[in-house]
């Protein structure tokens, strides 16, 4: 830390004491929690249970070339937030506002410092929004990378299918993965590798490996895939296994 670009949090020996003192000035109660770093440059605000069980503390840590504290909120798996102010006053007024349930648009126009993803935005409309820009996504890319034709086939079959379509797709290294949550960390229900160089496709129980079956064309791939879905299994879900 910088005594030169933080005298503040030089004076009070750490970045948690010096939250702790810009929010008594504020005339307003937080609750610290050990920062990512482990360290006196980080900081976690947390956030009330019975106000917003899914929201994770505000992480703030330091700018090292700059006076600039770094904001990051993530909630449902997802980092709903993100952005810096050199005013450590903000930091609790922004943190204030991040634990009372205001929404990532909410934020960013209260607090002109802080960004959002669009996938931020669709998590605040539930889980079939998450999942529509997700394959959004996926056939933009797929477009993008017309060169690869088994990659566009097998997002192509897939969207097409129901049972998949409901599903948190994500892909790995070309591989098509369907989740049954739609944030971080979450567990995979199954995923599909593109045929390339010869090779087919390949129905999988784990992105890199535990090979179910191999197809000739996607949509042989697909129907096995279907055929190997839990019965039970429903549309995605909000949220990470960690909010299971």
């Amino acid at each position: 830390m910088n005594p030169d670009l933080y005298p503040d949090v030089a004076a009070a020996g750490s970045l948690a004491a010096a939250l702790e003192s810009a929010a008594a000035e504020l005339a307003v109660d937080v609750a610290l929690v050990p920062g990512t770093r482990g360290d006196a440059a980080s900081a976690g605000i947390a956030v009330s249970a019975g106000t917003m069980p899914v929201r994770r503390p505000l992480r703030v840590h330091l700018g090292a070339e700059k006076r600039w504290f770094w904001l990051s909120g993530r909630s449902l798996g997802v980092e709903m937030i993100t952005g810096g102010t050199a005013d450590i006053q903000e930091v609790i007024r922004a943190a204030t506002a991040w634990g009372s349930g205001r929404s990532p648009r909410e934020l960013r126009e209260r607090f002109p410092f802080l960004a959002s993803s669009e996938l931020a935005e669709a998590h605040e409309h539930g889980a079939e929004a998450v999942v529509g820009l997700q394959w959004r996504w996926l056939r933009e890319r797929a477009a993008g990378e017309a060169e690869f034709t088994g990659f566009g086939l097998l997002v192509e079959a897939a969207g097409a299918e129901p049972r998949l379509r409901q599903l948190s797709p994500v892909v790995s290294h070309r591989v098509l993965v369907f989740r049954p949550r739609t944030g971080f960390p979450c567990g995979v229900v199954l995923a599909i590798a593109p045929a390339y160089d010869g090779r087919p496709y390949r129905v999988q129980r784990f992105p890199h490996g535990g090979l179910i079956a191999e197809a000739g064309t996607a949509e042989e791939a697909v129907a096995l895939a279907v055929a190997h879905l839990p019965a039970d299994l429903g549309p995605a879900v909000l949220g990470s296994d960690e909010d299971a």
